[in-house]
């Protein structure tokens, strides 16, 4: 049953290799160029193109072993002044690269169930493999969401069997292939803090465990520290200038909030007393630090200090009570805090939320009622990023088949 599960799905994403692509297509395939025909002092500061390489440096390898391959199929992808070529055979390598990097994500579900009876099994094996948001955004929209949820479900489920420090080690290389995972890491400091390093060799595991989250970070960083191109790196992974709200809203604190500016705007200005900001530039985009007409601008320190104040009670529970079979859903909890109040927030970070859920969703009748609910919701608000009308059937029917009917 759970090998059919995998083939179809598989089998589905193969079909979906002439769907709409999003700006992320080009996006991953000018960093397939960069990565391998620029030198490493060059990927964080060439600007070639407006899709600046801006994830660390653990995804910039998997993207330079990617273009090894990528050279075989069709050079000319990796052209760094080849902008917006988008070949058959450069669209067929890249939505494949999707579907072999999602083995991460497979082989995850796999090992974090393999303990679990049948049929229990093999739901969750479904929940996280068809998941219908990562298959619209991975294999519609495009990115490798796939890759980095596999990694977390690995460390997860470590995590929850007891292997602290494999699941921690795992976690840091997820931080070094995208930092917006950075949210969880309070949890995994208070979890690990707590629960591994303690007992009589609590200062022999703690600083084992340092070592090798050190060391994770030196392989990563230490190239572009030698280069140096440090300052470079952590400009691109951190540009604050864009903005409050991403482009395309997600459906959090600062949705309302930006809402609640614009409403307040057009009162003031049918009362003939406009606001003194002519409009509220709140778009995101590449470039640009948003404002509001009328409310006062958020900084990012004020989002941090509002993430950190609702994720303040489950860190608290962590530390009195270290338990690993609770994990997941603090870690859920904690991605929950980022994508409700978070600066610059994706719409896609809901992911990082539903599919540690979909772990326990098959553990008792609460854990489901939990995923189904942010399940449902969360996947909905995805569905708007695949605007074209040829796309609508299909994403509706993905949707569809996915969510079931309470």
């Amino acid at each position: 049953m759970r090998w059919r599960i995998v083939v179809f799905v598989t089998a589905l994403k193969v079909l979906l290799f002439p769907a709409y692509r999003s700006t992320d297509f080009e996006v991953h395939r000018n960093w397939l160029a960069i990565t391998s025909s620029l030198p490493l002092r060059q990927w964080y500061t060439n600007t070639t193109s407006q899709w600046t390489l801006d994830y660390p440096p653990l995804f910039a390898w998997f993207e330079w072993a990617l273009a090894q391959a990528a050279w075989l199929v069709d050079p000319a992808m990796l052209d760094v002044a080849n902008l917006g070529y988008a070949s058959d055979s450069t669209i067929l390598f890249q939505r494949g690269s999707v579907i072999v990097s999602d083995a991460a994500l497979i082989s995850g579900a796999w090992f974090a169930t393999r303990r679990e009876p049948e049929p229990r099994r093999s739901l969750a094996v479904f929940l996280l493999v068809a998941n219908s948001g990562l298959l619209l955004v991975d294999h519609v929209h495009f990115q490798y969401n796939g890759l980095l949820l596999g990694i977390l479900v690995w460390s997860l489920a470590l995590v929850r069997e007891g292997r602290s420090l494999a699941g921690g080690v795992l976690f840091a290389v997820l931080l070094n292939m995208k930092h917006l995972f950075a949210c969880l890491a309070p949890v995994y400091f208070v979890h690990l803090l707590r629960h591994h390093c303690r007992g009589p060799h609590a200062m022999r595991r703690f600083a084992v465990l340092g070592a090798c989250v050190a060391g994770v970070f030196a392989v990563s960083f230490g190239p572009f520290v030698l280069a140096g191109q440090l300052r470079q790196v952590l400009g691109r992974l951190f540009p604050f200038q864009r903005g409050l709200c991403h482009a395309y809203w997600a459906a959090n604190v600062w949705a309302l909030y930006a809402a609640a500016d614009k409403a307040l705007a057009a009162g003031l200005q049918l009362l003939g007393r406009p606001a003194a900001a002519p409009a509220a530039n709140l778009t995101g985009g590449l470039v640009g630090v948003s404002s509001f007409a009328v409310l006062p601008d958020v900084s990012p320190a004020a989002a941090l200090a509002l993430v950190l104040a609702a994720l303040a009670p489950c860190l608290v529970r962590l530390w009195r009570a270290p338990d690993p079979a609770g994990f997941v859903h603090a870690v859920a909890y904690a991605a929950m805090c980022s994508f409700m109040a978070g600066y610059h927030v994706h719409e896609k970070a809901a992911l990082m939320v539903t599919v540690p859920l979909a772990l326990d969703a098959i553990r008792s009748r609460p854990a489901a009622r939990d995923w189904l609910f942010l399940s449902a919701t969360a996947h909905y608000a995805l569905l708007p990023l695949l605007f074209t009308l040829a796309e609508y059937p299909i994403k509706v029917l993905i949707y569809g088949i996915y969510t079931p009917k309470a």
